[in-house]
């Protein structure tokens, strides 16, 4: 039997993020039991900085699937985290994941850390 919650993510990505995080997968040929971690942790010029990797699940994590991606994410960072959305940009100016959290009231410049 599956946990996976397929009714509600608290996040979502754009069409360039699913790419670049399927392409990552694939080229690091990451297996099943592995999915995208997405959190938060104490840290950062903000005080907090989100989490984004592959990892297995741990306990306390609620698993969902977005875009044919598993997703696992801690129940307590869903609070800081929903709403947010996270896209790919890959332009000359900046590379790699960006987040868009409307529950952040602050965030540093290099946009991986914020506060709530």
């Amino acid at each position: 039997m599956s946990n996976v919650e397929t009714a509600f993510a608290p996040v979502s990505f754009t069409e360039t993020a699913t790419k670049e995080i399927k392409k990552l997968k694939d080229q690091q040929e990451i297996t099943e039991d592995f999915g995208l971690r997405v959190g938060v942790e104490g840290g950062g010029c903000s005080g907090m900085s989100y989490v984004l990797g592959f990892d297995q699940k741990k306990e306390g994590d609620q698993e969902f699937e977005i875009d044919g991606i598993k997703i696992f994410m801690h129940k307590a960072h869903q609070m800081y985290l929903l709403g947010m959305q996270i896209d790919w940009q890959d332009g000359l100016n900046a590379r790699g994941f960006t987040f868009n959290n409307p529950n952040a009231t602050s965030s540093c410049g290099c946009g991986t850390s914020f506060s709530v």
